[in-house]
């Protein structure tokens, strides 16, 4: 099906623009029924905000009374005007608002479709295109006017709602994706603390108890005592063990040593961006010929340590091709193969630990960890045959989290390919179809 199409500017696509920058809301001491939407919870692939990310709540008076342009309803594009810019939500449900650096376009729907136009805003040449946009030497910003007077093309109805199907069901199975590996890494998690931090097993068998949800061998493994150490009471055989022990942490190479290109020469360089939205045509590459140690390998460990510590400081399992290891993160290698889910959920679950370090640190927006950070730092390593257990159990969880971003990526790469195809209607739906019957659910 290709229509005819007619080219509008955003603005002609828009019944209203919510726009309450300027100010900052009071802010709600407690959680409540009113989140406040900032850049975080937009940043990224996902379709919709990430409102796990959200921090900020405002009170139903704040939230009825101060925001003189109102809120983001159902159908609504949020867009970030400052700070990160040209990131891309559709708002779905629920009561959000927004204030600083944040917009919501509302289209007009007998012009144009949500899904659609959060198409149209996401694919790569119209991101090319916003970022030009930027106005500020300093902070990245756009301003309202000039994204209104962005040309977008338009197709019929019809054909809209054909586009956004399909390419919303690429995002419901990524979502879906997504969401399993949420719950995956969740149950990680908590058999680590369990495990390493709250020592139930150690606990139960000291009562004279069978650890619960655990089997009769691994159980045997456990000590049924604890004994005290310089620093704290931890089970018996275990002992305290500095974070910068635990693997080789090898920091990248500085950007420029890379001789960067944009010509997707060589391999691509590894910035936090990557860490996040793995490589796109913003990424820079390059084709030098530097030491093994900066080769990031598929499946490598990775901890940023610099940059806005609720968004950047994290550790990732970095589930694209080789690329090269840039300044500011580490490449983490255990000491041993079967120590490795141990390390990784260690560093996971330290990661509170790492933004508050990186807070008190911070400068301009940034902050950082250092290797000091990392020596002082301390976490109860048990003995190797309770890791061998561990990384049979939790291993298998984090090789299934593997798989699945594995999987993500290739609904990504199709669905990227596909869609500026779609958008500009040089792919029929039902070509569209016939591309994508291979691949795998």
């Amino acid at each position: 099906m290709i229509s005819k199409r007619i080219e509008l500017t955003l603005k002609e696509c828009l019944i209203k623009v919510v726009d309450n920058r300027g100010k900052t809301p009071p802010i709600s001491d407690a959680i409540s029924p009113y989140p406040l939407i900032e850049v975080n919870a937009i940043v990224g692939a996902a379709k919709s905000p990430n409102f796990s990310a959200i921090k900020k709540f405002v009170t139903e008076g704040t939230y009825k009374n101060w925001f003189r342009a109102g809120h983001p309803l159902p159908g609504d594009i949020i867009f970030s005007t400052v700070g990160s810019i040209a990131e891309v939500a559709l708002f779905e449900a629920g009561n959000g608002c927004i204030a600083q650096n944040l917009i919501a376009l509302r289209p007009n729907l007998e012009i144009v479709l949500p899904d659609f136009l959060y198409y149209s805003l996401v694919h790569p040449k119209m991101q090319s295109y916003l970022k030009t946009l930027d106005i500020s030497s300093v902070q990245p910003s756009i301003k309202v006017p000039h994204l209104l007077a962005t040309k977008i093309t338009i197709p019929s109805l019809a054909e809209q709602k054909f586009i956004g199907d399909f390419l919303s069901n690429f995002d419901s199975r990524i979502n879906l994706l997504r969401e399993t590996n949420d719950t995956l890494e969740s149950i990680a998690q908590a058999l680590f603390k369990s495990w390493f931090i709250d020592f139930d097993p150690v606990h139960a068998k000291a009562r004279g108890l069978m650890p619960e949800g655990m089997d009769e061998a691994t159980a045997e493994l456990f000590p049924d005592s604890f004994e005290e150490t310089e620093l704290e009471t931890v089970p018996k055989d275990w002992r305290l063990f500095v974070i910068y022990d635990l693997a080789t942490f090898i920091n990248g190479a500085a950007y420029k040593a890379f001789e960067p290109n944009m010509y997707r020469r060589g391999l691509p360089i590894i910035k936090i961006a990557e860490l996040k939205a793995g490589v796109t045509e913003n990424t820079a590459y390059s084709n030098i010929e530097m030491p093994k140690k900066y080769r990031i390998e598929t499946g490598d460990i990775l901890f940023s340590w610099s940059g806005n510590p609720d968004t950047s400081i994290d550790t990732f399992v970095w589930s694209f091709d080789p690329g090269w290891l840039n300044q500011h993160i580490f490449r983490v290698l255990p000491h041993q193969k079967n120590e490795r889910a141990f390390v990784l959920q260690a560093l996971r679950y330290l990661r509170p630990v790492f933004a508050e370090l990186a807070r008190n640190k911070q400068t301009t927006g940034l902050g950082h960890v250092t290797v000091a950070d990392l020596k002082r730092l301390r976490i109860t390593k048990p003995e190797q045959k309770i890791l061998d257990a561990f990384e049979g159990v939790v291993g298998s969880i984090q090789h299934q989290i593997f798989q699945n971003a594995m999987r993500v990526n290739t609904l990504v790469d199709l669905r990227d390919t596909l869609l500026p195809q779609l958008i500009s209607g040089q792919l029929r739906i039902a070509d569209a179809e016939t591309e994508t019957e291979n691949v795998p659910p």
